[in-house]
């Protein structure tokens, strides 16, 4: 095991543990929330230092490489991107220990062991392979700065997790009738027309003015500058080429050495009247240095992981160098060489972007007015006894029927290997969330959609067969029971957060 900790707050030191009996029960209990200077945020009153947050971020890559995706998914669900994915599974496994230790939740090693052996990347023809378990932990483990204890320790959070869910989940219930009206909307055949409306129809007759951009510029002024530059320079400590080629503890050894020239390296910069180029001269490193870059255009240099140039941003003219931080099999430390602060846009300057933010804005505003517009025409006209197609051609659109579908059907799927998978309406998914509640002859509000929006019409619903509901209502309360569940621990998450 690699751990970057901070010694009297400043030296840089790895401990190295090579476990001699596989899956012994482990949870490590180093305070790293007082390490170091860069915090990545406060929770439950302490701190919590980027390091603490990269070192999670890697616990993730390292549980989706062990085919813990569930466990993730629970995680953090709802992310939209790597960097908010790292970010929800550090703050919602700290909330995972910590409540785990105020209910008095451990996991018992026994069940440590199982969830280790069942784990999709040690599985062979028969089972648990456990050449497969060595050569992971020999090869994979080591590149991360992790040992077979970091197994162990995501086995544990994902027996605490299903122990934490099985509780909260406890008070959810299914009363009878709820279960079979569930079943029968889930499971009913549903006929369902659409009227889509399109950005580019609205759009094309906008008209920004001289006035509506002069308006724009002077209520945000405030708000339009260039992005914030930075320029830094930055040495790394790696493997050789033969160096990559070791495995196991020769690997762990190397590394470790690595680790330790990034600690001294680091803790000279410290000194009085410190030099990095100077420094870097000493130690006999070259100095690598980008050019200007932001943070949504970071510089290549910096695109070899997603920690480096966030790190940049936080680097300030008083505290100009990054701790070591640990990127696959090598240390990198960053030092700040100049920042270009955001400026204001002048009126010219920002023109191009206010025309857009403009039209944007115009064209939701459009959209959502016509969207309501068409809505309601549609519900009078039905109201009034018009058949679907009249109705949506009185509306001012063609009415576009979906195939017939049930809420329970899966999204499209290759049927065949080597055929594509049958396509689906667009927005099915986003339709069949519209009408899930809706009773024939409605009308859904207008639902803004990429391309523009969508209002739906649900048409007709066929009951399922009543014996179908008899048949299968065991293993359907099964799912919509643990769907009940799921959300009452989402919510107790996002509660904590």
């Amino acid at each position: 095991m690699i751990n970057i900790l901070r010694k009297n707050q400043k030296a840089l030191w790895i401990v190295i543990a090579l476990l001699c009996v596989p899956f012994v029960f482990y949870f490590s209990n180093s305070n790293i929330g007082a390490i170091g200077n860069d915090q990545f945020g406060t929770i439950y009153g302490r701190s919590v230092p980027v390091l603490e947050f990269q070192r999670n971020a890697r616990l993730f890559n390292l549980a989706r490489d062990l085919g813990m995706f569930t466990f993730l998914q629970d995680m953090v669900a709802g992310a939209d991107s790597q960097e908010e994915a790292y970010s929800d599974f550090t703050w919602n496994r700290l909330i995972l220990r910590h409540e785990a230790d105020r209910l008095g939740i451990k996991a018992p090693p026994q069940e440590v062991v199982k969830v280790v052996k069942g784990l999709r990347a040690f599985q062979g023809q028969n089972g648990f392979d456990i050449a497969r378990y060595n050569e992971f932990t020999q090869t994979a483990l080591p590149a991360m700065g992790f040992t077979d204890a970091q197994i162990e320790e995501l086995a544990a959070d994902q027996l605490t997790l299903e122990r934490l869910k099985e509780l909260i989940g406890t008070g959810v219930q299914i009363p009878e009738a709820e279960s079979k009206d569930n079943y029968e909307r889930a499971h009913g055949r549903l006929d369902v027309g659409v009227v889509r409306l399109r950005t580019e129809d609205v759009a094309k007759d906008i008209n920004i003015t001289e006035e509506d951009v002069s308006k724009y510029y002077e209520g945000r002024k405030a708000e339009l500058n260039t992005e914030e530059k930075r320029q830094v320079s930055f040495v790394s400590f790696g493997l050789s080429e033969e160096q990559k080629k070791l495995a196991g503890k020769e690997r762990v050894e190397v590394l470790q050495k690595l680790a330790d020239r990034a600690n001294d390296f680091s803790q000279a910069l410290l000194e009085p009247g410190a030099d990095f180029n100077q420094v870097a001269a000493k130690f006999e490193l070259p100095v690598q240095a980008t050019g200007n870059f932001t943070k949504i255009a970071p510089d290549p240099l910096l695109s070899l992981n997603p920690q480096l140039t966030p790190a940049a941003f936080r680097l300030t003219p008083q505290d100009p160098n990054t701790d070591p931080m640990q990127v696959t099999d090598s240390f990198y430390v960053l030092h700040l060489n100049g920042v270009e602060a955001a400026q204001p846009l002048t009126l010219d300057e920002a023109r191009p972007q206010i025309m857009t933010a403009l039209k944007e804005q115009r064209s939701r505003e459009l959209l959502a007015t016509a969207g309501a517009t068409v809505a309601q025409k549609l519900r009078e006209s039905l109201k009034s006894g018009a058949p679907l197609e009249a109705a949506a051609q009185q509306a001012g659109y063609p009415l576009e029927k979906i195939p017939p579908f049930t809420l329970s059907d899966p999204p499209a799927r290759r049927m065949e290997a080597d055929k594509p998978p049958q396509p689906e309406a667009p927005d099915l998914q986003m339709v069949k969330g519209k009408i899930s509640e809706m009773n024939p002859g409605e009308v859904s509000e207008f639902q803004p959609t990429e391309s523009g929006g969508v209002v739906a019409i649900l048409e007709k619903r066929d009951q399922p067969a009543p014996e179908g509901y008899a048949a299968g209502k065991d293993s359907f309360n099964s799912r919509f029971l643990q769907n009940k569940q799921e959300i009452a621990f989402h919510e107790w998450l996002r509660e904590r957060r």
